[in-house]
């Protein structure tokens, strides 16, 4: 079955069009500089005051800002987070996907399918939303896996094992192979525990850099996918078969950076840069499309249709 499709130049004014569409280097790089701001004072914030509850908050805070450089790395992938070309391909790669083990431009060519296919059988996406809704209590087992690093640790190492290459390869050939598909996103590891033993913290690589990793972001980006796919009411319409997720500001800095909650409008333009999705979903509503789009006043609500399956009865005693 085919995808509907939406015309926004039947929506919006030419002037509406140009100012969601606005790119803007200085945008991109402040966002960009803003994620790694934060994940410096979270571990300045440790540095001068160590405690139990600081550790906590780094490594939340932290986490959340890697998934943050992954939603901007997104964004690059697009070729708009950016203004300047050239820029926008090297911020994309260097300073958001190769520090969260990501390659961009194999990223781009995977999700550009996704986003022609949304929600068909050949959505190479569709795995992460089909299995829903699932029980509460087989969320709640998927979230303590995600929190105890048991995840990350298990994606971290299928990862590094695909890299090894081929049986038969020389050792010539495994070391490009290694390099092409992981070597700079290692590179740029070394170069993180560089600069953090630099500082006299070389244990803050682990600690604040591979922790939260494998944890909080492993469990926040579970919650992303869930929120932007599972359970939308119809996969053909494109109205519907994606979903913004309203977030507070806590919700926003813990769980839901750079506006990643706007994601049926993000479905509908894909080329407006995320510093603009707020403004493209208020002329959304203000032309009266509100009620033709799937949104979800929380994420509370969101996990809550997620996680609606009853669970399995009890088999009966003998």
């Amino acid at each position: 079955m085919s995808l509907n499709r939406f015309e926004p130049a039947s929506v919006l004014s030419p002037e509406e069009m140009a100012q969601v569409r606005a790119r803007s280097d200085l945008k991109g790089l402040w966002c960009v500089f803003h994620a790694w701001a934060v994940i410096g004072l979270s571990m300045a914030l440790y540095a001068v005051w160590p405690n139990p509850l600081t550790f906590i908050a780094a490594v939340v805070l932290i986490g959340s800002r890697q998934l943050g450089l992954a939603i901007l790395m997104h964004d690059a992938a697009h070729g708009v987070l950016m203004r300047t070309h050239w820029l926008n391909e090297w911020v994309g790669q260097w300073l958001c996907a190769y520090p969260t083990m990501g390659e961009m431009i194999a990223y781009r060519h995977y999700h550009l399918v996704h986003h022609r296919r949304t929600q068909q059988a050949d959505d190479p996406d569709l795995g992460l939303s089909a299995k829903f809704p699932i029980t509460r209590e087989s969320f709640r087992r998927k979230m303590v896996r995600d929190l105890t690093g048991q995840t990350g640790f298990k994606q971290r190492k299928a990862q590094f094992l695909r890299s090894l290459g081929q049986p038969g390869m020389t050792f010539s050939q495994r070391t490009k192979f290694f390099w092409d598909r992981i070597g700079r996103q290692y590179l740029v590891q070394l170069i993180l525990l560089a600069l953090m033993t630099a500082f006299g913290k070389p244990h803050y690589f682990l600690m604040f850099w591979v922790l939260p990793n494998i944890t909080w972001h492993m469990a926040i980006t579970r919650v992303r996918n869930i929120a932007e796919h599972a359970m939308v009411p119809d996969n053909n319409d494109v109205f519907r078969n994606a979903r913004t997720t309203y977030a507070t500001w806590p919700v926003r800095a813990l769980v839901a950076p750079y506006w990643v909650n706007y994601h049926v409008d993000h479905h509908l333009m894909f080329y407006v840069p995320c510093y603009n999705l707020p403004k493209l979903h208020r002329l959304l509503l203000e032309k009266g499309l509100g009620p033709k789009m799937e949104i979800q006043p929380g994420y509370v609500a969101m996990l809550k249709l997620a996680t609606s399956k009853p669970p399995r009865p009890m088999a009966a005693a003998a």
